[in-house]
């Protein structure tokens, strides 16, 4: 091999590489460069390069039980839920059952809490929860009213003078047009004139446990 020399301008001599070897360095490069390239694409393939950032905002969605949407509350209802769930360790219960305290606080005024969007009826004997049940409330085109009401009356059995003479058993009534509570089929949803329909036995422990006067409040 021959090397080749050049004399610069300052009388020093620079080493000039034949151009073989100039070809040879620069398919070396090319070839360097290009196994760059593969290596980068190979690592972008299985996911080691750093991943491109989110342009769309990711949604989370709340984990667990959310609040039920009432139309009206003062929280009466909700609250007798979570006693329902603390006294007897139920979430909820099937149309026509029922749950009851096996003692009562001796002193105490009972009142009562109806929850239209759940379809349950709570019964209290001062801050305890006494007892709680599925109800049927009023169907479309009927009301059953929001607000805060008293019992009125009261009759252990009792025949509706505008739905076809009606049976309603354990009747309590709370308004002057004749919604009430008594006993009555349960099918799970909302299917009354208006009245607030009982399974029978409980119909009968929540009659033996109020009084003339009793308060209630229907929320949902």
């Amino acid at each position: 091999m021959f090397l080749l020399f050049k004399r610069n301008s300052d009388g020093s001599k620079a080493l000039v590489a034949p151009m073989r070897y100039r070809t040879i360095a620069a398919v070396a490069a090319a070839g360097i460069a290009a196994c760059s390239t593969a290596s980068d694409a190979k690592f972008h393939l299985f996911g080691t390069a750093k991943p491109k950032a989110r342009t769309q905002v990711e949604v989370r969605r709340p984990i667990g039980p959310q609040p039920v949407p009432y139309h009206w509350t003062q929280g009466a209802a909700p609250q007798a839920h979570r006693d329902m769930v603390a006294e007897f360790g139920k979430v909820g219960l099937k149309p026509g059952q029922y749950v009851w305290a096996s003692a009562a606080p001796a002193e105490g005024d009972t009142r009562i809490v109806v929850d239209l969007l759940t379809q349950m009826t709570y019964v209290y004997r001062g801050d305890r929860l006494l007892g709680a049940s599925t109800m049927s409330s009023a169907k479309q085109g009927h009301i059953t009213p929001y607000g805060f009401w008293s019992i009125l009356e009261k009759r252990p059995f009792y025949r509706s003078k505008k739905y076809d003479n009606a049976p309603m058993p354990f009747m309590q009534r709370i308004d002057n047009y004749g919604i009430a509570f008594h006993g009555g089929m349960n099918p799970g949803y909302p299917a009354s004139h208006g009245c607030i329909r009982l399974p029978m036995k409980f119909a009968e422990k929540l009659y033996a446990a109020t009084r003339v006067g009793s308060k209630v409040v229907i929320e949902g």
